[in-house]
């Protein structure tokens, strides 16, 4: 039996806008076991982002149990959040929320630096080894600014495998990227699921990448319409593969 990474129930979220309530989570459940590559999709206004924010441990909800882990988050500080979503989360953002004037190394660095337990020896030979990974062993002391899109994003996933965490979870992660360059990221996020066992969450709007993970959870007005398990997935290689050359 697989051990439960995330588990929610009854999740509720409601927020005031001026005199009114606005109901954007109305009673979630499920269970995202280790080593499940899960797309989350909903249109905007669907209560996506919200449900992102709590995953994230960047919210928390207004009824209802979050277990990240193990470890229940609802009742948590906002430092204590802080700290578990250091510890626990890898984020990959469509931004890719680089800082600017830093090489790649000193980025994927950065979450290990809130980590008093690890040492500046590890820490540089953490982030070598999670540039390595994503393929980027060879533009280490590059600066954001002179790497493309794809690149950039690599840098992030690297960034959020540095400090070993038990979930990746990427928000649009390829919304800003062109169709090559974004299959590219995928086949990347479907080889660390099949061979590091990575359990990652893929938040999207985009329903074409259902094909190309394991399980797809649609939200809808709060609540959620669908929970599928892919029987067929998709290799984001196999579409590399088949897309013209670039000249």
């Amino acid at each position: 039996m697989s051990k439960p990474i995330i588990k929610v129930e009854n999740l509720k979220r409601d927020f005031f806008v001026g005199d009114e309530i606005v109901h954007a989570l109305r009673g979630v459940d499920f269970t995202i076991t280790e080593g499940e590559f899960v797309t989350i999709m909903g249109t905007s206004g669907s209560g996506k982002s919200t449900l992102l924010n709590i995953l994230g441990c960047l919210d928390t909800p207004t009824a209802g149990e979050y277990d990240l882990d193990g470890v229940p988050v609802r009742t948590m500080g906002k430092n204590e959040r802080a700290t578990l979503r250091n510890r626990k989360i890898g984020f990959v953002f469509q931004s890719y929320n680089l800082l600017a004037k830093t090489t790649a190394l000193e980025n994927v660095e950065l979450p290990l630096m809130y980590n008093p337990n690890i040492s500046s020896k590890q820490r540089h030979e953490r982030a070598v080894k999670a540039l390595q990974d994503v393929g980027l062993g060879d533009r280490m002391n590059h600066k954001s600014n002179q790497m493309s899109g794809g690149q950039q994003q690599r840098v992030a996933i690297a960034r959020a495998l540095v400090n070993q965490p038990v979930i990746i979870l990427a928000d649009e992660a390829t919304g800003n990227l062109d169709s090559r360059t974004s299959f590219e990221i995928l086949a990347l996020m479907q080889r660390l699921h099949s061979e590091d066992k990575r359990t990652i969450i893929f938040v999207t709007h985009n329903p074409e990448l259902a094909h190309f993970s394991s399980r797809n959870i649609v939200i809808r007005d709060g609540r959620i319409k669908e929970d599928t398990y892919n029987q067929n997935i998709k290799l984001a290689t196999d579409v590399l593969a088949s897309l013209p050359k670039e000249e």
